[in-house]
């Protein structure tokens, strides 16, 4: 079973975990990169893709159906912005992750 899905987990956990093991393993040795545009659209997807994990389908008010998170509702969700890879990558507030000792 994904760890990030499982309901056994509270989402406050699963960020958490998220934010500390997750984003520190794909952000290793980013003060190498040059973030380019495209860069910083895979990173941003692949958030998404997790933060959806995390979060799970939303049933539609007006169709009753499942469906998965829109990015403004996982914006709104997470306060994005907060996690946002690319952003840590330049504003160089990952640590350790990025390289910066001390």
């Amino acid at each position: 079973m994904n760890l990030l899905s499982s309901r056994l987990l509270a989402k406050d956990l699963k960020i958490k975990i998220y934010r500390t093991i997750i984003l520190p393993v794909v952000l290793y040795g980013c003060e190498t990169w040059s973030l380019t545009l495209s860069e910083e659209r895979k990173l941003r997807v692949f958030e998404n893709m997790v933060l959806r994990r995390i979060f799970g389908p939303r049933r539609d008010e007006v169709t009753g159906e499942w469906r998965r998170l829109h990015n403004e509702e996982l914006n709104d969700a997470v306060l994005l912005t907060q996690y946002c890879a690319g952003d840590k990558i330049e504003k160089n507030e990952m640590g350790w992750a990025c390289g910066a000792y001390g």
